[in-house]
């Protein structure tokens, strides 16, 4: 059994008083298996597809659903929130598997890194995991992004966004969301079901500005999803250069050999945690290129040699910690 199983099947799910880190999600936005590979197949057919499409997704770590975390955030008393980070197009496959072998009740709240596809088109699905009623007298779920990407959902979901029906229309079940907008910027965080965030702007591509988030008073974690560049004053805020290191960073990497114009690879992913120096990292967002167990094993030296424990993350990967 590796490491991160053990992680999984040994995590203490009974202990009220501990918070954990659940990758609902850790593919890129095409998800593995890559459709292409299977439709397409090459001589010699792509191993890491076929396995993913042949072995269930329980038992294989190269199934990979759009990235996604989900914080059990443990309060006082035992008390329990939920707080999703990102809501794919692969979120309802996500609540099927994870949900149910988590025991996750509900969605307490929502944080969005930007908004494109992976990120965001299973909003539709979140009506999934509120309390039914076909007159959507409920309590809306609060949801936290920038202005650039509400502005982007009023177009894409505007049955979502709409607060008043107007004369005529008929009410139709749909998802609850109580949006809140908040901003590019580390000096402004916000507290989502009790727990403080911090949103750390990157460069998705030189275009474009995509949010990570820092969170954790106990242990300092951050969640980088989508990135293709740090800008300096985030970077100095979680490296240990800033007296800030981060006891676990997740991170994207997409290809493994490659480089990209809107995302790290893993070249320059293994070069930005050198960098910064986290005590602990999991890698996401990862394409078919990556064979979970094979390049696990090359982390395991890799992380000998730079004193960092790094660990391609999986869907379906528990870590249990203190918040």
């Amino acid at each position: 059994m590796d490491a991160v199983n053990e992680i999984i099947e040994n995590g203490n799910h009974d202990d009220p008083d501990t918070s954990a880190l659940i990758f609902l999600g850790t593919g890129c936005s095409s998800a593995v298996p890559n459709a292409l590979c299977l439709i397409q197949p090459s001589d010699p057919p792509c191993k890491v597809c076929f396995q993913s499409l042949s072995t269930p997704p329980e038992r294989n770590p190269n199934h990979r659903c759009n990235t996604s975390l989900l914080i059990d955030y443990s309060q006082s008393a035992g008390e329990h929130k939920y707080i999703l980070i990102d809501v794919g197009k692969t979120f309802r496959e996500q609540v099927l598997r994870w949900f149910t072998l988590h025991k996750i009740p509900q969605v307490d709240s929502i944080v969005l890194t930007h908004e494109h596809a992976d990120a965001i088109l299973g909003l539709d699905d979140i009506r999934a995991v509120q309390p039914f009623s076909p007159m959507n007298d409920i309590k809306p779920t609060p949801i936290y992004l920038n202005q650039h990407t509400m502005d982007s959902l009023k177009v894409k979901f505007p049955y979502l966004v709409q607060k008043k029906l107007k004369a005529g229309q008929e009410v139709r079940r749909v998802a609850q969301l109580d949006w809140q907008i908040i901003e590019n910027d580390f000096k402004c965080p916000f507290v989502a079901s009790g727990l403080e965030i911090v949103p750390l702007p990157v460069m998705h591509g030189e275009d474009y500005i995509c949010l990570g988030f820092a969170f954790g008073k106990k242990n300092r974690v951050a969640y980088i999803s989508d990135i293709s560049r740090f800008i300096e004053e985030t970077e100095l805020y979680i490296t240990k250069r800033g007296d800030q290191q981060l006891d676990l960073l997740i991170l994207d990497t997409l290809y493994k050999n490659n480089s990209h114009n809107t995302h790290f690879c893993f070249p320059q992913t293994l070069e930005a945690i050198k960098r910064l120096q986290p005590k602990r990292a999991y890698l996401v967002g990862m394409t078919h290129e990556f064979d979970h167990h094979k390049d696990n094993e090359f982390l395991k030296d890799w992380s000998k040699r730079e004193g960092i424990p790094l660990q391609l993350a999986h869907d379906g990967l528990r870590i249990p910690i203190q918040l």
